[in-house]
């Protein structure tokens, strides 16, 4: 057994970005519901909208599913508070994202509630960190990975020095993964599994604006840049986005409002640099804003409804899984195989 699987009971070992503004409940729950690690984004949501979302993930599937905190971005107490609404609600096969390292307390909540506590790390000492935090499961997040950077190591060198360190702790892989061939090829190096966000910022279910999912679909690795300009919201963070006419090496114009955007029922105006995304809601200068994007954008191949998107990715994974039950009969299994 494939043990990211087997820790949060999924049938692909494979999870879904918590990608704030993007990741609702629809995409959460169409991407539990074909057998992979749907994530719900609670980005800066207060704790009466944390619990009418994780109620609407749970009215449409009883697949495991996770929900994203960004301790950084919220503080402690705001981390908390979201965290007490969403555990409240949360069935007990659900599990927990943190971008980033929570505080103690946050990661005791999680912990003592029963659910799996999954933190994203960029570097080899946050991933000892979090494993003393009680992390059930660590995803290791590359440089070629899109929105904002943990590290500055690309996926298969910190895959490499923490699983040499920690052999056996359950390792996935965020960077560089939008196809099953991809995750095919992050277990042969040693992962337990993948978590890819380029891939489902297309989707149908996703909340992304039109015009965001279709750069995606267009765009080619190197469309894609590492800048600091949209930091308005979440300072002093390096993030991937696709390049646009206000990444380029030319001084800041004025951080004045460039678009309106829906969130929580409101409409609230949008600044130049802003660290949102442009969602479907979204009027005004769209090619302005953030459109995160990872560098396997070169693989994404349309908009599709996710659970396309997740059957595509199992094929090529239960494909290898069979050459490896075909290859090993009479033998035992290897503690690192993909099946």
């Amino acid at each position: 057994m494939n043990r990211l699987t087997s820790v949060l009971g999924l049938d692909l070992p494979l999870l879904q970005a918590g990608m704030g503004g993007i990741a609702g409940p629809d995409l959460c729950a169409a991407v539990s519901g074909g057998g992979a690690g749907g994530a719900l984004a609670l980005y800066k949501e207060p704790p009466q909208r944390v619990r009418e979302l994780v109620r609407a993930v749970v009215a449409s599937t009883s697949r495991p599913f996770g929900v994203n905190i960004i301790p950084e971005v919220t503080g402690p107490a705001g981390c908390r508070a979201q965290l007490r609404a969403a555990l409240d609600e949360l069935p007990a096969n659900a599990f927990v994202t943190s971008f980033g390292l929570p505080d103690a307390d946050a990661a005791h909540d999680v912990v003592r509630s029963g659910r799996v506590l999954v933190v994203q790390v960029g570097t080899l000492r946050d991933a000892q960190a979090a494993l003393r935090l009680g992390a059930g499961v660590l995803v290791l997040q590359g440089t070629e990975a899109g929105g904002h950077l943990l590290g500055e190591l690309p996926a298969a060198r910190l895959l490499r020095e923490t699983r040499a360190r920690y052999p056996d702790a359950v390792l996935a892989v965020a960077g560089g993964v939008a196809t099953g061939s991809d995750l095919t090829r992050v277990l042969g190096q040693g992962a337990d599994g993948a978590m890819a966000g380029t891939l489902f910022v297309p989707a149908v279910e996703s909340a992304a604006h039109p015009y965001y999912k279709q750069r995606v679909v267009d765009a080619a690795a190197d469309d894609t840049v590492v800048t600091t300009r949209f930091d308005i919201g979440w300072p002093a963070r390096p993030h991937r986005v696709l390049h646009n006419p206000l990444t380029g090496t030319a001084p800041r114009h004025p951080a004045t409002f460039i678009a309106t955007t829906g969130a929580g029922g409101g409409r609230w105006p949008v600044p130049r640099y802003s660290a949102a995304v442009p969602v479907a809601e979204t009027v005004g200068r769209i090619e302005e804003m953030a459109m995160y994007c990872g560098r396997s954008c070169a693989r994404v191949a349309g908009q599709y409804p996710a659970a396309v998107l997740v059957e595509r990715f199992r094929r090529p994974y239960e494909a290898v899984g069979r050459t490896h039950v075909t290859s090993t009969e009479g033998g035992s299994w290897k503690k690192h195989s993909s099946r």
